[in-house]
């Protein structure tokens, strides 16, 4: 599952995506950022960074401080792929994110989104 496209398209694009995603079912643009940091190891300094300077997905991802250590625990279907099996390491992390925004916008809870 190669998709050189998703990999060029900017994060600044997409991000507004995931907030009116979670905002049209009652969550926060906090909550989504809440799991970008969850995810990534960004806080909100270096993520407005990488707004600001429009970076792509494969650059948003190569340089995250760290992925969280229970990014396995992120499973299920997302574009109609298994997260888990996802063999593309790029691609499966831009669908981990694309799953944690979905959980958020199907209302559950933040602990359980986080994996807690």
């Amino acid at each position: 599952m190669k998709n050189q496209k998703v990999f060029k398209m900017s994060f600044a694009t997409v991000y507004p995506c995931y907030i009116k995603k979670a905002e049209r079912k009652g969550r926060t643009k906090a909550e989504v950022d809440e799991i970008i940091f969850w995810l990534t190891g960004y806080n909100q300094k270096t993520l407005q960074k990488l707004i600001d300077n429009k970076t792509d997905f494969e650059i948003f991802f190569a340089k995250a401080p760290q992925l969280n250590p229970n990014v396995s625990k992120i499973t299920g279907v997302i574009c109609g792929y298994r997260v888990e099996d996802i063999e593309d390491e790029l691609m499966q992390k831009v669908r981990y994110l694309d799953k944690l925004i979905d959980e958020l916008a199907k209302g559950k809870t933040m602990e359980k989104i986080l994996r807690k």
